[in-house]
Protein backbone atom coordinates (compact mmCIF):
# COMPACT_ATOMS: atom_id res chain seq x y z
CA UNK A 1 0.00 0.00 0.00
CA UNK A 2 1.08 3.46 -0.94
CA UNK A 3 0.32 6.40 1.20
CA UNK A 4 0.86 10.10 -0.22
CA UNK A 5 -0.80 13.43 -0.90
CA UNK A 6 -3.14 14.17 -3.34
CA UNK A 7 -2.63 15.42 -6.79
CA UNK A 8 -4.87 17.48 -8.71
CA UNK A 9 -5.76 14.09 -10.79
CA UNK A 10 -6.75 12.44 -7.66
CA UNK A 11 -10.26 14.33 -7.28
CA UNK A 12 -11.94 12.19 -9.94
CA UNK A 13 -11.11 8.93 -7.92
CA UNK A 14 -11.24 10.59 -4.70
CA UNK A 15 -15.08 11.86 -5.64
CA UNK A 16 -16.18 8.33 -7.07
CA UNK A 17 -14.71 6.47 -3.82
CA UNK A 18 -16.82 9.79 -1.65
CA UNK A 19 -20.24 9.08 -3.31
CA UNK A 20 -19.35 5.18 -2.75
CA UNK A 21 -19.12 5.71 0.97
CA UNK A 22 -21.00 8.96 1.76
CA UNK A 23 -25.02 9.02 1.61
CA UNK A 24 -23.94 13.60 1.13
CA UNK A 25 -20.83 12.96 -0.76
CA UNK A 26 -18.75 16.15 -1.03
CA UNK A 27 -19.34 17.07 -4.98
CA UNK A 28 -16.20 17.11 -7.50
CA UNK A 29 -15.89 21.13 -7.23
CA UNK A 30 -16.07 21.23 -3.61
CA UNK A 31 -13.32 18.52 -3.51
CA UNK A 32 -11.37 20.67 -5.89
CA UNK A 33 -11.63 24.07 -4.63
CA UNK A 34 -10.59 22.56 -0.89
CA UNK A 35 -7.21 21.16 -2.84
CA UNK A 36 -5.99 24.45 -3.68
CA UNK A 37 -6.73 25.37 -0.27
CA UNK A 38 -3.20 25.84 1.50
CA UNK A 39 -4.50 24.62 4.86
CA UNK A 40 -5.89 21.19 3.55
CA UNK A 41 -3.65 18.38 4.73
CA UNK A 42 -4.64 15.16 2.02
CA UNK A 43 -3.53 11.72 2.02
CA UNK A 44 -4.99 9.05 -0.50
CA UNK A 45 -3.96 5.55 -0.22
CA UNK A 46 -3.56 3.36 -3.29
CA UNK A 47 -2.61 -0.31 -4.50
CA UNK A 48 -2.11 -1.19 -7.94
CA UNK A 49 -2.89 2.09 -9.27
CA UNK A 50 -6.25 1.57 -7.76
CA UNK A 51 -7.26 4.71 -4.89
CA UNK A 52 -7.57 2.08 -2.10
CA UNK A 53 -8.57 5.39 0.58
CA UNK A 54 -7.81 9.09 1.05
CA UNK A 55 -8.72 11.19 4.06
CA UNK A 56 -8.03 14.76 4.62
CA UNK A 57 -7.98 17.68 6.89
CA UNK A 58 -8.59 21.23 6.98
CA UNK A 59 -6.61 23.59 9.45
CA UNK A 60 -7.34 26.81 11.25
CA UNK A 61 -4.06 27.76 13.60
CA UNK A 62 -3.94 25.39 16.17
CA UNK A 63 -7.27 23.70 15.34
CA UNK A 64 -8.31 21.24 12.45
CA UNK A 65 -11.17 19.67 11.04
CA UNK A 66 -11.36 15.95 9.76
CA UNK A 67 -13.02 16.31 6.88
CA UNK A 68 -13.37 12.80 5.43
CA UNK A 69 -12.10 9.23 5.82
CA UNK A 70 -13.03 6.89 3.29
CA UNK A 71 -11.81 3.40 2.28
CA UNK A 72 -13.30 1.55 -0.61
CA UNK A 73 -15.23 -1.56 0.54
CA UNK A 74 -12.99 -4.08 -0.38
CA UNK A 75 -10.05 -2.57 0.95
CA UNK A 76 -12.08 -2.40 4.50
CA UNK A 77 -10.17 -3.91 7.60
CA UNK A 78 -6.79 -3.79 6.49
CA UNK A 79 -5.51 -0.79 8.96
CA UNK A 80 -6.01 1.30 5.85
CA UNK A 81 -7.82 3.91 7.45
CA UNK A 82 -6.24 4.13 10.84
CA UNK A 83 -3.12 4.95 8.84
CA UNK A 84 -4.18 7.70 6.66
CA UNK A 85 -5.50 9.28 10.02
CA UNK A 86 -2.42 8.84 11.88
CA UNK A 87 -0.03 10.30 9.10
CA UNK A 88 -2.63 13.59 8.66
CA UNK A 89 -2.18 13.88 12.32
CA UNK A 90 1.32 14.62 11.99
CA UNK A 91 1.52 16.33 8.87
CA UNK A 92 -1.00 18.53 10.93
CA UNK A 93 0.99 18.58 13.76
CA UNK A 94 4.01 19.82 11.72
CA UNK A 95 1.77 22.19 10.89
CA UNK A 96 1.28 23.89 14.77
CA UNK A 97 -2.08 21.98 14.91
CA UNK A 98 -2.91 21.09 18.47
CA UNK A 99 -6.21 19.94 18.41
CA UNK A 100 -8.19 17.93 15.49
CA UNK A 101 -12.19 17.64 15.75
CA UNK A 102 -14.51 15.59 13.80
CA UNK A 103 -18.42 15.20 13.31
CA UNK A 104 -19.88 11.54 13.05
CA UNK A 105 -23.34 10.51 12.24
CA UNK A 106 -24.50 8.78 15.64
CA UNK A 107 -25.68 5.78 13.77
CA UNK A 108 -22.01 5.10 12.04
CA UNK A 109 -20.38 2.84 14.58
CA UNK A 110 -17.22 1.37 12.78
CA UNK A 111 -16.54 5.21 12.45
CA UNK A 112 -16.51 5.97 16.01
CA UNK A 113 -14.83 2.73 16.74
CA UNK A 114 -12.27 3.81 14.57
CA UNK A 115 -11.71 7.59 16.11
CA UNK A 116 -12.23 5.97 19.57
CA UNK A 117 -9.10 3.81 18.77
CA UNK A 118 -7.18 6.63 17.51
CA UNK A 119 -7.53 8.55 21.17
CA UNK A 120 -10.28 10.83 20.01
CA UNK A 121 -13.33 11.66 22.95
CA UNK A 122 -16.63 12.47 22.44
CA UNK A 123 -17.35 15.84 23.74
CA UNK A 124 -20.95 16.71 22.36
CA UNK A 125 -23.96 16.21 20.11
CA UNK A 126 -25.04 18.46 17.07
CA UNK A 127 -28.55 18.09 16.47
CA UNK A 128 -30.11 17.39 13.22
CA UNK A 129 -26.49 18.10 12.05
CA UNK A 130 -26.96 16.39 8.72
CA UNK A 131 -29.47 17.21 5.60
CA UNK A 132 -31.49 14.48 6.40
CA UNK A 133 -31.70 14.97 10.09
CA UNK A 134 -29.47 12.48 12.12
CA UNK A 135 -27.71 13.90 14.66
CA UNK A 136 -23.93 14.21 14.70
CA UNK A 137 -20.99 13.56 17.73
CA UNK A 138 -18.64 16.00 17.74
CA UNK A 139 -15.55 14.45 18.83
CA UNK A 140 -11.95 15.90 19.19
CA UNK A 141 -8.52 15.02 19.88
CA UNK A 142 -5.60 16.62 20.96
CA UNK A 143 -2.04 16.30 19.50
Amino acid sequence: MNFRKWVYEDIYSVAELEKQCFSDPWTFQMLADTFFSENTVTIVAEEAGETAGYAFLIAAGEDADLANVAVAEKFRRRGIAEEMLSRLEKRAALLGVKRVFLEVRVSNAPAMSLYLKAGYAGRYVRPKYYGDGEDALVMLKNL
